[in-house]
């Protein structure tokens, strides 16, 4: 531990240093420093001679947290950044990072008018659009466009978190431990430190919310302090058939022809601050809003994309990247193309269908799609290989290091035990609890038990729920689990029900048939009763989850804090034995920066895809015979009379759509501001090509790119499409 803080310090001291250079004389900061005595000192500065010269031109890999953002400056000015590291994110003035929130927890959105006007992806803002839809006013279908304030449309539930400062609080969560100590009393010091530090932090305004976030697997703590805004409403949004163009065949795929972007509103009370729901509530002004940039991009821009990229897992052992690959994600796609397969049968065949499940199968294909490029991406780059190789080299480097040299051999025996659970852990969650009626006995169980309300529970699930799927779907994925996971690990409750019914298909038929959870009236009554538990859709969620949780997840929770240690002590020899690697916290939902340059890839030999797409293709795709290239006429009228107005691209005399850049990005970067090199807004990030999705474990410039829409697209179909120009009235362009 010692060892590491120590390492901590000087890199740190190295990295200010580093950052300073580009405003002072290399010669006087070295001077200075080296007037220490010490040989440590000594070498340390002569290898920070070195490390000067040789910082790479280019690094496009790496998510990189913002407080601590100047030690990176001097490389991103290097590659034409033209702000200041204060720019970006201060608590001592309006910087970027208050242009930016975390959406409803799994998106990012920024604010583009000192109005509280918000933009983000279409598909963040999906299961808003879709709450508000029905068969007379289907804006999923025909898009949304609030002319004034009072059509804006209020979302219960939804949320947006600006962040207000984040801090190094390492010491404080450590305070009280020694080494000598077990890890259960570490872990109980790190909550009960971190439980102090974060209702202090709450304490300081209004609506603040705070976690401590541990970054490479508990070396490093990290305090987020954020301010909650839960009035914000619905101003804008495409028709589907431009927000979700392509649909899931080109979802995670390049060239894209997406118009992924949907518009909401901030609200507050009379003193700006955050407020339920109210008319009397008042746009949000901000502390900082983003200027748009209208001039265009080009192959080689600097590009930034700033958000809260979900999770990711770049330092990982290899048996676990070789489960992922041959393993899980094998598996977990079959069980969802059985879903998505019951899903697409019946909305095609029933519009109301259509529109209760659209944002259901978007979140299911979604990762379906990704896993599949994810696994692809692996194999393709010999990831487990390279990670193999890597840990023989590691592994002779740490022979004679008593704190390191049996890391590997403990990792190969954990992971070894607790594949089997993983596994049974992944069929429960996509074979056993996504069935619609065993989610739904669940809640209900769990409104029960917390003396809950269950009439919103009941109303909300039948809103969008249609039968025949769940019962098709459920079907097939029970089969697959029957067929699949070994009788170890399946519970006796299942084993028993499975010899009394003869088959899967036999005992859904039994559930269906007999539980009182398929109607919203005899819901509301079985809830009243005392008889709820014993209704065999509640048996099966009870059993079920018992199982799961007491005799896998309880496992699994012990071979994982088993794996953290061990983590925490390869993080900090990986840092040691690499010691030119600049090193990066995996990605855990929390503000991220990452930068890179517009550029293209080939997937494939003698393939090149350009970094930019335009109108063009989207009306070689349109085809009103398939549902999600079907676009509007008026959008094929305008393209018609190539009225488009000031927002068509001087390089190629069409209006621009998406492009693509060598960003590290994950889930969660959905809605992320893409800026230039002057700080301005020149695209939404919504997704990863499909062959580069494998960079939440291993990143490749060479074919990793993020998809970003261009925001002349936005704009172009805001005005020209939506006819809501006062909307662009607000903003500040370029």
């Amino acid at each position: 531990m010692m060892h590491f803080q120590k390492v901590k310090l000087l890199n740190n001291l190295q990295d200010y240093i580093i950052g300073r250079v580009a405003e002072k004389s290399l010669f006087f900061y070295t001077f200075v420093l080296l007037m220490f005595n010490s040989d440590m000192m000594k070498r340390f500065f002569y290898s920070l001679l070195l490390t000067l010269v040789t910082i790479p031109a280019i690094a496009d890999e790496g998510m990189w947290l913002p407080v601590l953002i100047q030690q990176r400056i001097v490389d991103m000015q290097e590659n034409g950044f033209k702000l200041t590291a204060e720019d970006l994110y201060s608590v001592n003035q309006a910087s970027l990072k208050d242009a930016i929130v975390h959406f409803n927890g799994g998106c990012t959105g920024e604010i583009i008018s000192d109005q509280g006007l918000l933009i983000t992806n279409h598909h963040c803002g999906y299961s808003a659009i879709q709450s508000h839809s029905s068969l007379e006013h289907d804006y999923l279908k025909d898009g949304f466009w609030a002319m004034s304030l009072d059509e804006e449309l209020p979302n219960k539930g939804l949320w947006v978190a600006f962040l207000v400062r984040m801090e190094d609080v390492t010491d404080k969560v450590l305070a009280g431990y020694n080494e000598s100590m077990t890890e259960a009393q570490r872990d109980s010091i790190v909550k009960s430190n971190s439980a102090t530090l974060i209702n202090k932090a709450k304490a300081e305004g209004k609506s603040y919310k705070a976690s401590v976030e541990s970054m490479y697997y508990g070396n490093q703590y990290f305090l987020f302090i954020y301010q909650v805004y839960n009035d914000v409403r619905l101003v804008g949004a495409p028709p589907s058939s431009i927000g979700k163009f392509g649909g899931d065949t080109d979802n995670w795929m390049w060239p894209r022809h997406t118009g992924d972007f949907s518009l909401f509103r901030v609200y507050a009370d009379k003193n700006n601050d955050p407020a339920e729901y109210s008319k009397d509530n008042v746009p949000y002004k901000p502390k900082r809003h983003f200027t748009i940039s209208s001039k265009g991009v080009k192959e080689g821009d600097f590009t930034l994309v700033y958000g809260f990229p979900g999770r990711t897992q770049e330092y990982l052992y290899s048996d676990a990247v070789k489960y992922i690959s041959d393993i899980s994600n094998p598996h977990k796609i079959n069980l969802r193309t059985l879903r998505l397969d019951a899903q697409k049968k019946y909305m095609d065949q029933d519009r109301k269908v259509r529109i209760q499940y659209s944002s259901k199968n978007a979140s299911v294909s979604n990762s379906w799609k990704k896993w599949q490029g994810e696994m692809g991406g692996i194999i393709k780059l010999d990831a487990y290989e390279k990670k193999v190789a890597f840990e023989k080299e590691f592994a002779q480097w740490a022979a004679d290091k008593p704190e390191y040299n049996t890391l590997l051999d403990s990792f190969k025996e954990i992971y070894t035990a607790l594949e089997p659970y993983s596994f049974a852990r992944d069929y429960y969650n996509e074979s056993i609890r996504v069935n619609e009626i065993i989610s739904f006995a669940s809640s209900l169980m769990t409104a029960k038990k917390r003396e809950i309300d269950a009439a919103p529970i009941i109303e909300n699930f039948f809103k969008n729920y249609y039968q025949p799927i769940d019962y098709e779907s459920f079907i097939a994925l029970l089969s697959e689990y029957d067929k699949n996971v070994p009788a170890d690990f399946k519970p006796q409750y299942y084993k028993d029900n499975i010899a009394k019914f003869g088959s899967p298909k036999a005992w859904v038929d039994y559930i269906f048939e007999n539980s009182a959870l398929l109607t919203p009236e005899s819901a509301q009554s079985l809830f009243a009763s005392d008889s709820l538990e014993a209704d065999p859709a509640c048996q099966f969620s009870s059993e079920m989850a018992k199982y799961n949780s007491q005799e896998v997840l309880s496992v699994i929770r012990d071979y994982e804090s088993q794996l953290q240690l061990l983590y925490r002590a390869y993080m900090r020899g990986q840092m040691e034995f690499c010691e030119d690697k600049v090193f990066y916290p995996d990605a855990n939902s929390t503000l991220r920066i990452a930068y890179g340059k517009i550029r293209g890839y080939s997937p494939a030999d003698g393939v090149y895809y350009k970094p930019s797409s335009t109108i063009e293709g989207i009306m070689q795709k349109d085809n009103p015979e398939i549902f999600d290239y079907d676009i509007p006429q008026a959008l094929r009228d305008i393209y018609a009379s190539k009225d488009y107005g000031k927002w068509v691209s001087d390089a190629e005399g069409s209006v621009p759509v998406c492009f693509i850049a060598t960003n590290h990005t994950s889930g969660g970067n959905s809605g992320s501001p893409v800026i230039d090199a002057e700080g301005r807004l020149i695209g939404i990030n919504f997704d990863r090509v499909w062959e580069g999705t494998m960079s939440d474990v291993i990143y490749d410039a060479d074919i990793c790119r993020n998809i970003s829409l261009d925001i002349r697209y936005a704009l172009f179909i805001i005005d020209r499409l939506g006819g809501a120009s006062h909307l662009i009235d607000e903003m500040t362009i370029e």
